[in-house]
């Protein structure tokens, strides 16, 4: 239940090419505490809430829990979140032995791609495709929690 995830920014949309799947994301937050935060999420037909713990310092780590629920109950709970609800799009790449899931973002966070891959511990070694730009892990703006209060339109320039 412990996760061990890095965040990379990424430079152009040729992932587009290599993914093998995409799914449409609708979440919410019914939490957004820094010690946890409850999420919301409408992944293609499935229904998942997700608990996610504090961090590490480093940003590496965190627990989390996630039960699937059904489509119904999630868009009932997604009618009680925080506002900020986001629309994404998760397109899956298989690069190496590793999986990197990333993130078209739309509405109120237009124009922000976010890659993430899990990792077995915080020290292995993956292969870094040619479309991963800087490395945001640990960078609380690029939470999720924190995109849904703090769109990324809204950033200045010196943000981005």
């Amino acid at each position: 239940m412990i996760e061990i995830e890095r965040k990379f920014l990424v430079l152009s949309n040729a992932f587009k090419e290599e993914a093998f799947k995409n799914t449409r994301i609708i979440q919410g937050f019914l939490n957004t505490h820094k010690e946890r935060t409850v999420r919301v999420r409408l992944k293609g037909d499935k229904g998942f809430i997700t608990v996610k713990g504090l961090s590490t310092s480093d940003g590496l780590s965190r627990f989390e829990w996630e039960k699937e629920i059904s489509k119904e109950e999630a868009e009932a709970l997604l009618k009680l979140c925080k506002p900020g609800v986001m629309d994404k799009m998760r397109y899956e790449i298989k690069v190496g032995n590793h999986l990197f899931e990333v993130d078209e973002f739309f509405g109120d966070n237009e124009g922000l791609v976010i890659a993430e891959i899990e990792l077995e511990n915080e020290s292995e070694i993956f292969e870094k495709p040619s479309w991963l730009g800087k490395e945001v892990t640990g960078d609380v703006k690029y939470y999720n929690s924190q995109i849904s209060k703090h769109p990324y339109n809204s950033w200045v320039d010196t943000e981005k």
